[in-house]
């Protein structure tokens, strides 16, 4: 099993639940993750109409203590980007797992999956790694990513099977909520035409604005001004006080590929508490989106139509997939 260092993914206040003894694929080397593409769906069992507990029962899968923490607290019912950190009990982060993730309505019914998992590396390039990430031994380092369709409203519950050589063990994940995120800009809505401050409304004094170190450019245009006329990536994250430690690593990310996607995208990177202090409250901005976590990440094209939208951890191969679709 690989692990790195402790590293928190976890975009909402949630902890994960797991169900006993270890277990999980590994070449046991250290250093830095690197992206890997999930592993086939025929390597694990099919739900094939079955409950949760019946989808163990027939993996013959064995409890695992890695615990598994979603790195979004809002979901909607249709197709979801379901991110995630695996962690060991010492909070440990683990890059190697061959993993899957089955859901099902809570109260028993029919489950659905495998859903596999790829692995994205939050590494950038050394240039755009802030001192914010460097110096902070907690932050997130990788995350894995799998999409899952969740047909109807409501309470749902998730397993994590993951395969350890010629068998499986499995981890509880916290029971997830579907629907009541109707105010926050979904992919084809229209963003509400929010103010975000700039370097010139600030005097220069770019820490009010930014708690990066050091500070990003992500701070040169106003979003009101240039929604609808060009296309704008829209990061909310603040990554000197973001709890989950996601948000240095992705404001590296956004950096990175800011500089790299050339002219043509404005990136404007929004912080999220009033006067960068927590017990301030969150900013008016994040208020107009609905947002109650974070990061977040809107990609918007320049007739001002959201066309992806991310919360938490994601990779510079992932947002620049988004770019590509309203550059040019």
């Amino acid at each position: 099993m690989r692990v790195v260092r402790p590293g928190l993914v976890v975009a909402a206040a949630t902890a994960a639940v797991s169900l006993g003894a270890a277990g999980c694929g590994g070449d046991g080397a250290g250093g830095e993750p690197g992206d890997s593409p999930a592993p086939a769906a025929s390597d694990f069992p099919s739900a094939s109409g079955k409950t949760l507990t019946q989808v163990l029962h027939a993996s013959r899968a064995q409890p695992s203590n890695l615990v598994v923490s979603p790195t979004a607290a809002v979901y909607e019912k249709g197709e979801n980007r379901f991110g995630f950190g695996i962690f060991t009990v010492s909070r440990q982060q683990v890059v190697d797992a061959q993993v899957a993730i089955y859901a099902a309505p809570s109260g028993g019914g029919q489950a659905i999956g495998p859903f596999p998992a790829r692995l994205e590396s939050l590494a950038v390039k050394p240039q755009f790694e802030s001192q914010t990430t460097d110096l902070d031994p907690d932050s997130a380092k990788a995350v894995y990513v799998t999409s899952v369709k969740l047909d109807r409203e409501g309470s749902w519950d998730l397993v994590a099977l993951f395969r350890a050589g010629s068998g499986y063990t499995a981890a509880l994940i916290p029971t997830i909520e579907v629907g009541g995120s109707e105010k926050i800009p979904a992919v084809g809505e229209r963003p509400p035409r929010i103010h975000t401050p700039t370097v010139s409304d600030v005097g220069g004094d770019v820490g009010q604005i930014d708690t990066r170190s050091p500070h990003d450019d992500m701070h040169k245009v106003d979003f009101a001004d240039v929604l609808g006329k060009e296309p704008v990536v829209l990061l909310f994250a603040t990554p000197a006080l973001c709890q989950s430690r996601v948000c240095g690593p992705v404001v590296d990310v956004a950096d990175q590929v800011e500089h790299e996607a050339g002219d043509g995208v404005d990136f404007i990177h929004m912080e999220v508490f009033n006067n960068n202090n927590a017990s301030d409250g969150y900013r008016p901005q994040l208020r107009a989106f609905g947002l109650r976590t974070e990061p977040w990440v809107f990609v918007i094209d320049r007739k001002g139509i959201v066309r992806s939208r991310i919360q938490g951890a994601f990779d510079a191969s992932e947002l620049e997939s988004a770019v590509r679709q309203v550059a040019g």
